[in-house]
């Protein structure tokens, strides 16, 4: 055998996670054809490792998983779990084939769950905890902290507060030590058998709080809303760039003759919407740009009027009193402060126009 298919035979998965790690990165890339590689600060870095084959990833990916998570990805060719490697760290892994073979994406997830102070929220996260009841929305695209974000306000609810907290994901991301609140933390495909059967059942058991990690469908936003109307602070995600485009998304799920029905849920209901995004950061590293919306009565009545249009206007308003703010002027603070560049600031603008305007201006 030749040094060469040593060295490729060599490569052990749990020891080249260990080492990603060491370059503090966000998520492990292993593909057919190209070499491990690493993402941090939102760019991909190739490792100085060789070039991996079809059977080199499958023996590091089937490594990491049971029989019955093999069987699953045998069937539908793709596979979403998540694990943790002791004295290494925990990982979220998406499994998918390639017309090469297959493919694995890790994403790290941090043990030690930061404080909402250490991941430098703004004090507002705060008092929107101690609400309880409503829903609380954290959006924006895959990669932009949304479950961070989440994880930081129940782990401040955890040091301060005596709930029941239950969490619904798919997969389990960040786990929750019970210090002050008790945890019941459940995985869709594995302790439930969705989003919809778990909320269904869990106002039967007895929750203060509810996190559901993907509001997917018609079925688990209407379960939601219900929940957040019933007397239970439930925290949700969508995948969407700002607090107006988030409200409607989630009525548009809905057919026509349910949306009136919907928008009142929503005016009555929701609390608030952080809409965020990470922006790689002057100097290394990469800061987290948050649009907060939070209603009012102003705000209510449009949702309920059907006039989302007109909310981020309303969110321009008076926010020393209301703490809200829009995505512009939070980047427009952060390239004031020299957090971000200005380019950077206008590549991950919602609203390039508008922020070009103000930014000319400095």
């Amino acid at each position: 055998m030749s040094e060469e298919m040593e060295e490729k035979k060599s490569i052990d998965i749990k020891k080249l996670l260990k080492s990603v790690l060491a370059f503090k990165s966000s998520d492990l890339h292993l593909v057919v054809g190209s070499e491990p590689q690493i993402r941090i600060d939102k760019e991909l870095r190739p490792l100085n490792l060789p070039v991996l084959d079809a059977d080199q990833i499958e023996e590091m990916a089937y490594s990491l998983i049971e029989d019955k998570q093999k069987k699953e990805f045998e069937e539908h060719n793709e596979l979403d779990f998540s694990f943790q490697l002791d004295g290494i760290g925990r990982f979220r892994a998406n499994y998918y084939r390639t017309i090469y073979g297959i493919g694995c994406a890790f994403r790290m997830i941090p043990i030690d769950i930061p404080t909402l102070d250490e991941y430098g929220n703004p004090p507002i996260f705060k008092e929107l905890i101690k609400r309880e009841k409503g829903l609380i929305l954290v959006t924006g695209p895959t990669g932009s902290g949304k479950s961070t974000t989440l994880a930081s306000m129940l782990h401040e609810i955890n040091l301060t507060e005596r709930r029941h907290i239950i969490t619904v994901e798919d997969p389990v991301e960040f786990v929750h030590k019970n210090i002050k609140s008790l945890f019941s933390q459940r995985d869709v495909g594995h302790s439930t058998a969705s989003f919809a059967t778990a909320l269904k059942f869990a106002l039967r058991q007895d929750p203060d709080i509810i996190l559901i990690g993907e509001m997917r469908d018609a079925e688990t936003i209407g379960a939601a809303l219900t929940a957040a109307e019933t007397g239970h602070l439930v925290f949700g995600t969508l995948h969407t760039n700002s607090a107006p485009s988030t409200i409607n998304r989630i009525i548009d799920v809905f057919s026509g003759q349910e949306q009136a029905q919907v928008r009142a849920q929503l005016a009555s209901s929701l609390i608030a919407v952080v809409s965020q995004s990470l922006i790689p950061k002057l100097g290394g590293g990469k800061v987290a740009s948050q649009e907060i919306l939070i209603t009012n009565p102003a705000i209510s009545n449009l949702i309920r009027e059907d006039k989302v249009h007109q909310i981020y206007s309303q969110m321009q308003l008076n926010q020393t009193e209301t703490g809200m703010t829009t995505q512009t002027q939070q980047l427009i603070d952060l390239v004031q402060r020299q957090k971000v560049s200005k380019e950077n600031a206008l590549k991950n603008s919602n609203r390039p126009d508008e922020l070009k305007k103000l930014i000319d201006n400095l």
